[in-house]
């Protein structure tokens, strides 16, 4: 996805998990750091980001991303924040 600004398309060789989340970082901790882990969570825009990185280094760099955070704040950013929110609307 060219909108994003990485220009990882135009590089010789796909990013792996480390560039991607060192990409990423700085808009996630802000989101995560104003919100809170508990109204955040990882999602992917698959099949449309596999121009910028493949769909397994994208959630490894979704979990360097999460390293630093407590197992309460990886499940919530990981499925419990998805479960709350959506479980509820297909019930």
């Amino acid at each position: 996805m060219r909108l994003g600004g990485f220009a990882f398309h135009e590089q010789p060789r796909p990013p792996g998990s480390e560039q991607f989340a060192a990409a990423l970082r700085p808009w996630i901790e802000t989101c995560i750091e104003a919100f809170g882990a508990d109204r955040c969570m990882f999602q992917s825009n698959f099949p449309v980001d596999k121009g910028m990185c493949s769909y397994a280094v994208l959630w490894n760099a979704f979990k360097r991303l999460a390293a630093g955070a407590s197992g309460a704040e990886r499940t919530a950013l990981f499925s419990g924040t998805a479960m709350r929110v959506y479980l509820p609307l297909i019930e």
